[in-house]
């Protein structure tokens, strides 16, 4: 009888899907025009949207450099961007429907001021009572700190202490920079040069070892002390650190050490090894502007190659529409791409292959061409022996492919090859994307994003750090899509096996060598996903769902790891995993919002109990969608997947345009997406693909309206039996 109750909690009386399935490919089809119609030089890639923070310090980066503000046209574009965010209370969150944020205020009220927005104005006005009401610029973070000391808006002596011979530290060291999270590393190294210079930059108002500018924000401007160090006396780990940053203090910070030149120059040429022929660093804004400005200080001129490269690489960043201007804090080309070939594909817009549309073929190539294969990379510190043949998340970031980025290109890969006919499956591209995948492995069993064993959480409790972000350990989101790419391919290599078998004599020689070198991938992978499933099921909340690292939250984990157990639930090896899928269904159907949508709000990353609550959003709808079909008894017969699937045929856009479609036109509409559903970092920094309403939604839409065709050929073939 339990059986029997939980079966129609969650599946309704058979009747047909066909009403269903055709609104739903009516939907795919406006939002396949719409891809089509974004679709440009063999890719895709949308904004990356993130808080004000990123275009706030691109305005002190530039007053920096040049000791004057933008050109009018360019200036009040940015003020038009930096007032569309402010929040009713005079806020500004770090995302949006976010509590207001002190630092990300500060922030913008300092931009604000020197773009000449008059401080007795409305917006200013509110933005100082938020500020003040929260206890003023004294709870400022630490990166922020860092900015206004550049203008001597609080004192150097407020930053925790950072030498340079930092850069020395073997990285046979449990601290050294290698062990430090990419992004942490690459903007670590430039700030041990500014933090020896301490440099000293004008304001508006003048050049001040004090800067009044912003006395208005303290509650005691006589009084800018701004303590740091162990905000828990009893942690032995805080107290040591505090203790060895002070000691630092009483020594000037080494800056008189005979080892301090030598220490700069290495440093200076971390920064240009590290330089992309086009002027990137790391293919994020933050160690951009710390490396021109730290070379900078070390005497280098804005005429000199490396600044030249470095501005213009910047200026591809910038965003300009009608809300403004504004700075990305990253791009995303490839992820786009890669994302929205494996929607395109299981859309079913491309099944028949004698119509395949060419410029799927392109996107592609245009991937392929992406793959990293030279000597770059940090990864080889501590993996030196692995093949080369991982993705970027950018045009040119050669130094940081990452793991999720290779992983989905690989699903790409292989989404586009489904029977192995092209011949992509055994390609080299996908060959070396998955060894190197493989050799990045950590020994949990999972799967960081950039690094291995980048694992030492202690790290965190440093004085420079107070955003919990120094480290890059394995997450259950990025294991789950990483199991989902080694699952496909070993499920397409064992088909593909199967009926080798069955070719001619003359062909087996050339067979046998398909065949060897099936089996070694074969192995490796298998090698590989035995150790990734019990990190998975160790990781699995009470509730059933899975932490997701970099997108909010658990709505998002959950689903990739169902989206990769899949493909291992008949495993006699791991008898567990049926249960342990339809627990994780179970909780994605109790969470369903009363649209029939789901949502998860940001704040479950601080209130866990939040899980799956929040408005309803196309790609977190999307998700749970993807999720629930990845489970026996959860399809396209669930009253939850139907109604999700309800909920995004009804939700979208009106036609927003004429898209392109062959030699024709078609209705173009996708979803509108407000909230942010991606992270940068927990707590700290959130942001938004824009995309991500784009080929989400199309992924989930076309995998229910295949899996409900495939149910009425089986249904029909059984009526004919």
């Amino acid at each position: 009888m339990a059986v029997l109750t939980e079966k129609l909690q969650h599946v309704e009386d058979p009747q047909s899907n066909s009403s269903l399935e055709s609104q739903a490919q009516a939907a795919i089809t406006k939002a396949t025009a719409y891809a089509w119609s974004i679709f440009s030089n063999r890719h895709w890639c949308g904004e990356l949207e993130s808080n004000v923070t990123v275009t706030c310090e691109h305005i002190f980066f530039l007053y920096i450099l040049y000791q004057r503000t933008p050109p009018a046209d360019e200036a009040s574009q940015y003020t038009e961007w930096l007032l569309s965010q402010q929040k009713a209370d005079g806020s500004w969150g770090i995302a949006p429907n976010h509590p207001g944020d002190v630092s990300t205020s500060a922030e913008a009220y300092l931009a604000l001021k020197i773009l000449g927005v008059p401080i007795d104005s409305r917006e200013l006005s509110a933005a100082r009572s938020f500020i003040l009401s929260q206890g003023g610029l004294s709870k400022m973070r630490m990166f922020t700190r860092i900015f206004f000391a550049e203008f001597g808006l609080v004192s150097w002596t407020q930053i925790p202490q950072l030498p340079a011979e930092f850069i020395f530290v073997p990285a046979s060291f449990p601290i050294n920079i290698y062990k430090l999270a990419s992004w942490a590393r690459s903007n670590v190294v430039p700030l041990l040069l500014i933090a020896h210079h301490r440099p000293l930059y004008a304001l508006p108002n003048g050049l001040h070892a004090q800067n009044p500018y912003l006395d208005e924000l303290w509650l005691d401007p006589t009084n800018k002390s701004l303590p740091y160090g162990s905000s828990n006396p009893l942690d032995p780990l805080q107290f040591l650190f505090t203790l060895i940053d002070k000691a630092l203090y009483y020594v000037g910070g080494l800056r008189q050490s005979p080892t301090r030149r030598f220490a700069r120059r290495r440093c200076v040429s971390w920064i240009l090894d590290h330089q992309e022929p086009a002027g990137d660093w790391a293919g994020i804004i933050p160690p951009m502007h710390a490396g021109i400005k730290a070379l900078l200080l070390e005497g280098y001129s804005l005429g000199d190659d490396a600044i030249v490269r470095g501005l213009a690489a910047i200026e591809r960043f910038t965003w300009t529409d009608q809300k403004g201007k504004r700075l990305q804090a990253c791009i995303s080309p490839v992820w786009d791409t890669v994302l929205m070939i494996r929607a395109l594909r299981d859309s079913s817009v491309c099944d028949d292959e004698d119509k395949d549309d060419a410029r799927l073929d392109e996107a592609i190539a245009w991937t392929a061409e992406n793959q990293h294969g030279g000597a770059e990379g940090d990864w080889r510190v501590y993996q030196p022996g692995i093949p080369v043949g991982g993705f970027a998340f950018e045009y040119h970031n050669t130094w940081y492919p990452d793991i999720d980025d290779t992983a989905a290109a690989v699903l790409a890969f292989l989404a586009h090859d489904r029977t192995g006919a092209r011949g992509v499956v055994r390609s080299e591209t996908v060959r070396r994307a998955v060894l190197w995948i493989v050799g990045m492995q950590n020994s949990d069993g999972g799967w960081g994003a950039f690094d291995h064993e980048n694992n030492n959480l202690f790290l965190n409790k440093i004085p420079f750090s107070d955003m919990d972000s120094l480290c890059d350990p394995s997450t259950p989101d990025v294991t789950g899509r990483v199991l989902e790419c080694l699952g496909m391919l070993r499920g397409i290599l064992l088909e593909s096996s199967r009926s080798s078998r069955s070719e001619k004599q003359e062909k087996r020689l050339a067979q046998h060598h398909i065949e060897a070198e099936d089996e070694y991938m074969l192995r490796t992978i298998t090698c590989s996903t035995q150790k990734a499933i019990p990190y998975l099921i160790r990781t699995q909340e009470q509730t059933g769902a899975w932490y997701g690292r970099w997108a909010v939250n658990y709505i998002y984990g959950t689903c990739l790891v169902l989206c990769g157990l899949q493909y291992f639930v008949n495993d006699p090896a791991y008898p567990q995993l049926r249960g342990m899928m339809a627990t994780a269904a179970r909780w994605l159907s109790t969470v369903q919002n009363s649209d029939g949508g789901w949502g998860e709000s940001l704040l479950s990353y601080r209130e866990p109990w939040r899980a799956g609550c929040g408005p309803s959003t196309p790609s977190q709808t999307a998700w749970a969608i993807m999720g629930l079909l990845a489970v026996e008894g959860y399809g396209v017969k669930s009253r939850a997947a139907k109604r999700g699937v309800e909920h995004l045929v009804r939700t979208q856009d009106d036609v927003l345009a004429r898209g392109s479609e062959g030699d024709g036109e078609a209705e173009a509409a996708v979803w509108t997406e407000r909230e942010f559903t991606s992270t940068g970092f927990p707590n700290h920094f959130y942001i938004s693909y824009t995309l991500y309403r784009v080929y989400f939604p199309i992924t989930a839409l076309g995998r229910f309206v295949r899996l409900a065709r495939e149910e009425q050929k089986i249904a029909a073939e059984g009526v004919k039996a």
